[in-house]
């Protein structure tokens, strides 16, 4: 399998760091859905990243959509996912929460890398940002109440996710978010870059190699 898309994307790098962690194999295309879209539109017409490519060339997309799949193929002994409803749900909320703080991060990345200044829409953007911090004000307190694992044999998908967005918001809005405001996500994010699986998918404009 190939996984299309460039690791300053927080989904493809969460999908990289993911399959690594699932033991599942695949290969990674540098592809970018603005500097290279004619060449991402060769192997997916809808130009989005993350897309998983199989060996029949047909493309899967979004991330969770893909690491669902992911779980389904790798190993059972290999799968983080809980199974149990109690700990699902929670393992469930801590990715949403994760998601929409990603969601909103990009948002606020795109309104000020994309728009012309002159149209950017400031009561939008402050929505946002409120929105982020409010999603991050609830991991901050469950990862402080009941920390998530970071190691590479039992992180949890929601770690991953969480993870990764902290990386995210601290490369590209760091004046947004003020790490002395989240100790905890910081602590979270410092231990699992640490790791062989982040180490080898790092946010940039580098390319896997498995």
């Amino acid at each position: 399998m190939k996984l299309i898309g460039m690791l300053d994307s927080p989904y493809v790098r969460r999908v990289a760091v993911s399959l690594q962690l699932l033991g599942v194999k695949f290969e990674h295309q540098s592809l970018s859905v603005f500097s290279t879209f004619e060449q991402f539109r060769q192997i997916n017409p809808v130009v989005k990243a993350p897309t998983l490519v199989d060996e029949e060339g047909a493309a899967l997309m979004d991330s969770t959509l893909i690491l669902q799949y992911a779980e389904f193929i790798a190993r059972p002994s290999a799968r983080r996912t809980p199974t149990m409803p109690t700990e699902l749900f929670r393992s469930q909320r801590l990715l949403s929460l994760a998601l929409a703080a990603c969601d909103k991060a990009v948002q606020l990345v795109y309104e000020r890398q994309l728009r012309p200044a002159e149209k950017l829409h400031q009561p939008w953007a402050d929505r946002v940002v409120r929105q982020l911090r409010a999603a991050l004000d609830v991991l901050e307190t469950e990862q402080r109440e009941q920390p998530l694992d970071a190691t590479s044999a039992a992180m949890p998908p929601p770690g991953v996710m969480q993870a990764v967005t902290w990386h995210f918001i601290r490369e590209m809005l760091p004046d947004v978010v003020a790490e002395s405001d989240y100790p905890a996500l910081a602590e979270y994010s410092r231990l699992a870059e640490a790791l062989p699986e982040f180490r080898a998918a790092p946010h940039g404009d580098s390319t896997y190699q498995g």
